[in-house]
Order: structure tokens, then sequence, then C-alpha cells
């Protein structure tokens, strides 16, 4: 399959972008023509959706607040070959978006993730650049270090990926989750750098540094506990383990002094507290089992999609069969 030949989907979730939204859709209409473009409209109290429309966008709606229930809606409402997702406030690059998608098929990936430069501070204020930065650097810690710019809303997806995706996330925070479902699964990803202009004048963002970022960072540490049970258990019952033996301490030189225990609640606090980092370290070590089966059903659910065809072999050149059948081809 061919960027010419794909049914590309362009996605642009929407909350009050009447100033950019126009100049968001007739960009990405010149640089992908043969796009559908789709804007989802989020309860917009201004003239968004009418904007939209003139500028030749399929206008939907999502009624429930939040970019993260209106991915949801649109992974599941739209049908395509490959999906290119970007916000409507007319800062990302659409001419990057035909680079991403060769590079999509050509690589077979699932995602491709535009990585943003900026020019000026107004474009990405210091504030976001540390916040992305110490949330990318978290982020990479827990599971692995393949993206630098985790929270970019330019994204091109392939249609395994998008009918696979659980969409479980409300907010601004809907970013990093489509970020863990990658790194989770092994699935093959890429970055590509495009660059990040400032938005138009009165043009407002919608995000908060630190609410918004501090609802990352909590997702984050549910996602830890989801995908990773083993290891966020182990290091509460590390830390119980470790209160318990600093309370243990003094009661058991004086014991040895004195051969009294005169701290008895301290003794029984302590040895309360190691029950429940054994008890912590138990309850990681069965639902590390559990998420075991859950990520192989998600994978499961992953290969059942049928991905785009790959492009006609060269004479000597391997061909799996696993691709073989049609790029239209969809399982019901």
């Amino acid at each position: 399959m061919t960027i010419l030949s794909a049914r590309i989907a362009v996605l642009v979730p929407c909350y009050n972008e009447e100033i950019a939204i126009g100049d968001t859709v007739a960009g990405f209409r010149k640089a992908l023509p043969t796009a559908a473009i789709y804007v989802y409209d989020n309860n917009s109290k201004d003239r968004t959706v009418e904007q939209a429309a003139k500028a030749g966008a399929i206008v939907r709606s999502e009624t429930l607040q939040g970019k993260g229930h209106v991915v949801r809606r649109m992974f599941s409402d739209i049908e395509a070959d490959v999906y290119v997702m970007a916000d409507g406030d007319a800062t990302y690059d659409p001419t990057t978006a035909e680079k991403m998608i060769e590079l999509l098929f050509s690589q077979n990936l699932d995602m491709v993730v535009g990585r943003r430069v900026h020019q000026r501070t107004d474009a990405y204020r210091p504030g976001h650049v540390f916040g992305n930065k110490m949330l990318t650097t978290f982020l990479s810690s827990l599971f692995g270090r393949r993206f630098s710019d985790i929270l970019s809303g330019y994204r091109v997806f392939s249609r395994r990926f998008v009918k696979s995706f659980p969409a479980l996330a409300a907010g601004f925070e809907t970013e990093t989750e489509l970020t863990v479902h990658a790194l989770t699964l092994g699935l093959p990803i890429a970055e590509v750098e495009t660059s990040y202009f400032a938005r138009p004048e009165g043009s407002v963002s919608k995000l908060r540094t630190y609410r918004d970022g501090f609802r990352i960072l909590q997702v984050m540490l549910i996602l830890l506990k989801n995908e990773r049970p083993a290891f966020f258990f182990g290091m509460l019952a590390l830390l119980l383990a470790l209160t318990s033996v600093g309370l243990a301490v003094p009661v058991v030189v004086t014991f040895m002094e004195t051969g009294l225990v005169p701290r008895l609640p301290t003794a029984i606090l302590s040895a309360s507290i190691m029950l429940l980092a054994f008890l912590s370290m138990a309850c990681g070590l069965i639902l590390d089992t559990v998420t075991r089966g859950r990520r192989e059903m998600k994978r499961l659910a992953y290969l059942q999609i049928v991905a785009y065809a790959s492009p006609p072999a060269r004479e000597g050149q391997f061909v799996s069969t696993s691709r073989a059948e049609p790029a239209h081809a969809v399982h019901r």
C-alpha cells in the first residue's frame, strides 16, 4: 500500500478553537488532499463548529468533556487504513504528515510521533518544556526510553493500533496512555521531528501546566500499578519493610541489653508493618500473573486486526505470508 492508495483519516479533537481550526483544516487538506478530515467538537462555546465546516471538515461531536473521551470516540467511529491525529490549534506542521505516513508504511510501524521542535518561547512555554522532559524521563525509567516527547499530540497510527487501543483516559493524559500502550506491547514505533508553532493571536491554550501535569503524573503511577504490579508493590513492600526494621532496631537493642521489651506497642507496630510488607509483595506477584494474562489478551486482540498490505517484494526478497490479505479487509 502507498500513501496514494491508503484511506487516510485526519482526526482533530477540538474545544473552543474558532480562531485556529480553519487554518488547521486547510493545512491538512493541502498536505493530504486525499484524506478525510474529521473535526470532533467537544462542547465548544464559540464558532468552532461553523468554522470547521466552512473549511471543509467533516464535523462531529462528543459531549463527554475531555480530550481522552474525544479520542476514544474518534477511534471507535472512524474506519481507515492510517490515522493522523493533531490538535486544532494550528501549532503542528501539516507538511510533516506525509513524511510520517510514508515512514509508517515503509517500516510497517504502528505509531509515529511528531517530536516538537520550536523556535519561539511563546510556542512552547518553558514550564511545559520542563514538565514534558520530567515526565518523559520518569516514564522512560518505568517503561523504557523509546520516546523523547511523550506528550506530543501529533501522531500517525496504523489501523491495527487504533482498533486495539483501549482508550480509557479522560483528559490530556490520553497521550501518556497511547505511549504506555505501545511500550508495554512492544509495538514498532518511531519519532519524526516536526516544527511547533505559536498559537494564532487570540487563541488560548486549554492545558494547565500544574493541574494537567499532576494528572498525567497520577496516570503514570496508575499505569505503573496496572502494567508492572510486581515492581509497584515490590517497592511498597520494601518501603514498609524498611519502616518496620527502623522501628524494631531500638526494641531489639533494648532487649539484647536488658532482656526486657518495654516498648511493646512499638514491637507490635513493627511486626504488623512487616506483615503488611509481605502481604504487599504477595499481591504484587499475584497481580503480575494477572497482568501478563491481560497483556497476552491485548496482544491477541491487536493481532486480530488486519495490517495494511506490504508493497510487492522484489525478486529474491522474502515475503511474509502473515500480511497476505488485502488492505481493505476488515475482521468482523
